[in-house]
């Protein structure tokens, strides 16, 4: 049986996480929105909290053991603070946790240290595809044995960072199966677009299009080398920090919209004691606390090796995408006329919780 009491190491990360979210994410989030850039700084500081080292066995370069409900608990609080900052802070995780958790022991060796040791760097990973129906386990990118090296060929939507990326995962259909590469971004036949994604919300995150042009890359780049991986394990760690995120973001349209509602006055008294807008709140919370929880149970599942987890994660995410939505346009609807202005949140976070049902592969916990 798991409890849902964090302990005393995780309630002070997800503190130190919460402080850097509220004062500094959440304060830069709508100029960052605006100017579609986030300052390095506040990336960096994001960073320096040390939640990926905390992560990483000190045999690569870090100072903890992986734990996907230490990891769920500090997305939730980074997302609160501003979704755009969150990814951008965990872009490295992309390209990092898949080689800690598939890798093989070289590939491990290779870039772990570099990456845990060093100061935030753009390593980041491809995955989802341009398709109305995208689904990660039939990618259309394929990747095909030709005699010791892969050929990959396809094009990749929304990838974090790849513009100054050092080295990508890119994840591609290898007979049947969803496989990752490893690839530094200066091979050949690889191209990155010269402009950034436009996108209804996260635009101060840096997003690019990737076209692969039979990019050959040697065996040993496979993730987890000639045997591959698990692919299942990376997705459901994909869902649980998607999911993670979008409480987060709920969590954050909930708080502003109640406090909202507490102060604003109409016909005398306060929105908040009008049942309507009563229900509504109450609705939200509940909503939230029940994803939460689905979270929670998927990641804990996932740290013990529980089967079920794989079913758990998807369950979470689908769960977390529907009530992120719901939640979100609520927050606007409770602020009337306001919630429509670009100077409250709850419009960005409208628009930004409208993006989870496609933001699998940009977090992984």
């Amino acid at each position: 049986m798991y409890s849902f009491e964090p302990n005393e190491e995780q309630q002070m990360l997800v503190g130190a996480v919460g402080k850097y979210a509220e004062n500094d994410l959440r304060s830069a989030a709508h100029e960052a929105e605006e100017s579609r850039e986030l300052p390095k700084k506040l990336i960096s500081k994001g960073w320096e909290l040390g939640l990926l080292q905390a992560s990483t066995p000190e045999a690569y370069g870090g100072f903890g053991e992986r734990s996907a409900v230490t990891s769920a608990l500090a997305v939730e609080e980074m997302a609160c603070g501003d979704l755009a900052g969150a990814l951008a802070v965990m872009t490295p995780s992309l390209f990092a946790t898949p080689i800690l958790l598939a890798g093989s022991e070289e590939q491990k060796q290779a870039y772990l240290p570099k990456i845990i040791e060093g100061e935030w760097q753009p390593y980041t990973a491809a995955l989802i595809e341009y398709a109305f129906d995208f689904d990660p386990n039939e990618l259309r990118t394929t990747a095909k044995l030709s005699g010791a090296d892969y050929v990959l060929s396809g094009e990749k939507a929304f990838v974090p960072f790849a513009k100054d990326a050092q080295a990508m995962i890119v994840y591609a259909n290898l007979d049947g199966q969803t496989q990752g590469f490893i690839i530094p971004t200066n091979t050949s036949g690889l191209s990155i677009a010269d402009e950034r994604e436009k996108l209804m919300g996260i635009n101060a995150l840096s997003l690019y299009r990737v076209k692969l042009d039979n990019v050959t890359v040697p065996a040993s780049s496979r993730l987890g080398g000639a045997s591959g991986h698990n692919f299942e394990l990376l997705l459901a760690s994909m869902r649980i920090a998607s999911a993670s995120a979008a409480v987060g973001v709920s969590k954050a349209s909930l708080e502003y919209s109640m406090n909202y509602a507490k102060e604003r006055e109409a016909f005398g008294v306060k929105i908040a004691q009008k049942q309507a807008i009563a229900f509504m709140l109450a609705e939200m919370a509940t909503e939230i606390e029940a994803i939460r929880l689905l979270v929670w149970e998927a990641a804990w599942m996932l740290d013990n090796g529980k089967e079920d987890a794989f079913k758990q994660a998807y369950l979470a995410f689908t769960g977390a995408v529907d009530m992120a939505m719901m939640v979100t346009d609520r927050g606007v609807q409770i602020l009337g006329g306001h919630g429509y202005i670009r100077e409250h949140p709850v419009e960005m976070y409208l628009r930004n919780g409208r993006g989870f049902a496609m933001l699998t592969g940009l977090a992984i916990v």
